[in-house]
């Protein structure tokens, strides 16, 4: 199996539900697109970077479902969305999906990773992500850790004790924090 690396956007009280612009309202969830004010250069070089290597995509199903939504088929010229469509997009799901994008692979449970040679990048899948965390399945955590806090919202890790140690970080001028992290021993 490939490498496993989560990318997710949070909040300083580590909620990642509903970053972007299409809202995750699960909860009551009411503050969707919180992370958008907080874009600069910076933060676009760093994820960009991110988004250049040579990797697939894993997804949770609602996650997958949102971006295919919003990125699937554009002919905008963003440079986001010919990565999007370039990329393998592993699903996992319970249930059957209908995936109807470019490249996009349905698989059952966790130990359908097994298979998979490439490395992996999962953005968002907050579920997802919490269940390779719990199988100890990820190999890195890059952190965007945007300067505020919401009080609401569904949190990265829920209850789970997840330890991290920093490899590095980077300093966006809107005070976003992206924190490379490797998995450690809780304290």
């Amino acid at each position: 199996m490939g490498r496993i690396v989560v990318v997710e956007n949070v909040t300083l009280d580590g909620v990642m539900q509903s970053p972007g612009t299409e809202g995750d309202t699960r909860g009551g969830f009411t503050r969707g697109g919180w992370a958008a004010p907080y874009a600069d250069p910076a933060l676009a070089e760093t994820m960009g970077k991110g988004m250049a290597a040579d990797n697939a995509m894993l997804f949770g199903r609602r996650t997958y479902e949102i971006l295919r939504r919003s990125w699937g088929g554009r002919t905008d010229g963003n440079p986001f969305t010919s990565v999007l469509e370039r990329k393998t997009k592993y699903v996992v799901s319970r249930s059957s999906p209908e995936l109807g994008w470019a490249n996009s692979v349905l698989i059952d449970d966790l130990t359908g990773l097994g298979k998979i040679e490439e490395d992996l990048v999962v953005l968002g899948s907050g579920e997802l992500v919490r269940s390779l965390a719990a199988a100890r399945l990820v190999d890195r955590y890059v952190l965007v850790l945007h300067p505020l806090t919401l009080g609401q919202g569904r949190t990265l890790f829920g209850d789970q004790e997840v330890g991290l140690e920093l490899e590095e970080t980077v300093v966006t001028g809107t005070g976003v924090i992206v924190a490379f992290y490797r998995p450690g021993s809780v304290a």
